[in-house]
Formats: structure tokens, sequence, C-alpha cells
């Protein structure tokens, strides 16, 4: 039998959703049958390894050739603890996952789970790490949709292209991420639209009325107000993205840092410094500032030394 040591480490590592540790461990697992004299558990031991490899390279075939450069495919290892954002705001994604997993119960009911939502906020203030998260959570391939190229590469062909695109949400199980969703939702009134662009956001009207898969689709756009009205009641959930506010920043520098982390590291002024940056501009910040320490031979950032990559960054944002 399994050692205690290898089945606490199986253990382990399900809960924490590592698959390829788990496989390891599962050979490991295998080998020690084997020298035990157990060659047929052993042996089914592999095969149902290998059979789970196998279908995970299935489940990454690449795209249609007619979308490669249009929509890019990625599995995704983003943790939920990585998300740094308001409690009301982590409330409602919990339920997008909590759906999502008792969607058959729901359905018993005739009711659907939220699938269709719509991320709005500044850049860099977790928008696209929140399809991560759902990817990771949910065990799910991520999907993203450059919609920028949809309408510059396609003119003219936009729809019959975005018909690929929702033909392989019903056939790809999935999230799919339309990124820079106002280059196809702006609103149809708008005076200076092409027609071509009108069709496009009617055609992606219609076909999200349509899509009945089991997918998750998620749109993410930075300017709500060009959004045409009509596509807000199109999803189950609109969610509202801002910069951190303090509490948030200095989790988020925590989670970064770790254990580069100063024992002496002074709050008030990285608290005060960071002010108005975006996640994505702390982020940079901190990583930064832990590649100075290291490149300097050193083992732990300073609050001088992260101060520092924040003024940097925050020189970058206001264009100075």
């Amino acid at each position: 039998m399994a050692t205690a040591e290898q089945i606490k480490s199986l253990i382990r590592s399900h809960f924490g959703n590592e698959i390829e540790r788990f496989s390891t461990i599962a050979l490991q697992v295998a080998a020690h049958e084997a020298k035990q004299g157990h060659t047929a558990l052993a042996f089914e031991i592999r095969e149902l390894v290998d059979k789970e490899h196998f279908k995970k390279k299935q489940s990454v075939r690449s795209t249609p050739q007619d979308l490669q450069g249009l929509v890019r495919k990625e599995d995704q290892d983003t943790p939920k603890s990585a998300l740094v954002i308001p409690d009301t705001l982590n409330i409602r994604i919990e339920r997008i996952i909590h759906e999502y997993r008792q969607q058959n119960k729901l359905k018993a009911y005739g009711l659907d789970h939220r699938r269709k939502i719509l991320l709005i906020g500044p850049p860099g203030t977790g928008k696209t790490m929140t399809a991560r998260v759902l990817a990771k959570e949910l065990h799910l391939m991520l999907y993203t949709i450059q919609v920028d190229r949809l309408i510059t590469k396609f003119m003219g062909e936009s729809s019959a292209k975005l018909r690929q695109i929702f033909d392989l949400i019903q056939q790809e199980h999935g999230i799919y991420l339309f990124d820079e969703f106002d280059a196809i939702g702006g609103e149809r009134s708008i005076d200076n639209d092409v027609g071509e662009m009108r069709r496009v956001l009617n055609a992606f009207l219609q076909f999200i009325d349509q899509d009945q898969s089991d997918s998750l689709i998620v749109a993410a756009t930075n300017n709500p107000r060009l959004l045409d009205q009509a596509l807000f009641r199109r999803f189950d959930d609109v969610l509202y993205y801002k910069a951190p506010q303090p509490e948030d920043r200095k989790r988020l520098i925590k989670n970064i840092l770790g254990t580069f982390i100063s024992k002496r590291f002074v709050w008030q002024s990285v608290i005060e410094t960071s002010a108005d940056l975006s996640h994505a501009e702390i982020d940079h910040a901190c990583r930064d500032a832990i590649k100075n320490v290291i490149l300097s031979d050193q083992t732990k950032v300073s609050h001088n030394q992260l101060l520092q990559t924040l003024k940097e960054r925050r020189g970058a944002h206001q264009g100075l």
C-alpha cells in the first residue's frame, strides 16, 4: 500500500487543485507498488494517470484555423487569493462560482446559473484576473477574444467571425473573455458609427440571446458609457471595479512581497504613495522592488525601496 506520507500528499494536492503534483505522486505510488510486487495494481494506476493526461491534451487542442490570432486559449493557475477586491465584489464572484458548481440543482427547478457576466472598471483593477480566477476555480480553459482584432482585421466579415466564436462557445466548454468589449458594444445611435459596427453589435445581441451553452461568457470594458443600453439586460450580473482602497492596497502588497517584506516595514507612507494606482501598477512596483533587492544580493524589501518603485509607477501613470 501507499505510504502514509504519499496518501497525505495526494489529499493535499487534490484539495489544492494541483493536478500535475497529484499525477506525480500517483506515479510514485505506482512505483512503490511495483517494488512490492503488486504489478497489476501499479499498471492500473499508471493507466489511469495516462488516460487523464490524454484527456487534458485533447482538451487543449488548438482553436479553429479561421480564429487563430483572434482567440487566445490558455490553461489557468491564478489562485483566488491573488484577486484583491472589496468583500462585496468578492461575494458576488463567489456566487457565480457556487451557482456554476450547483447548476444541476438549479436546472432541476428550471433555473439557470449566472454565466453571462459584464465587468466594468478602469484598466488594471482586476477584470482580466477575475476571468483567470474563474477559469482556475471552475477547472475550465480560458479563451480570450481579441475584440479589437475582430473589428480591425475582419471588417466586412466581423459578423461571420462572431458566429464562429459563438459556435466555439457551444462546442468547447470554457470561460470566454471578450476583452475591450466596447469595441463591438458601442451605442448604436452614435452619429459617427459605421453601418458595419451596428451590424456587428446586432449580431452579438442575437448570438448572446440564442446561446444555451454551459460556457461562461465574460465581457470586460473600461468605458461603460460607450456601451449600448440594450447590452446590459443581456448579462446575468454586472460587476463594477475601482482602484484599490487603503486596506486593499495593503493586502495586495503583502500578497506580492510575501517573504520579501521587511519586519520593520512602515506602512503609512507606502499606503499614501500607492493611492490612485491600480492593482496592476502596484503589482509591477512590488515586483520591481523584489528584483532590485535580488540583484543587490539582499533578502528583504524595505518600505523605502518600495516607495521608490511606487513613485516610478506614479510618474508613468501621470505622464511625468
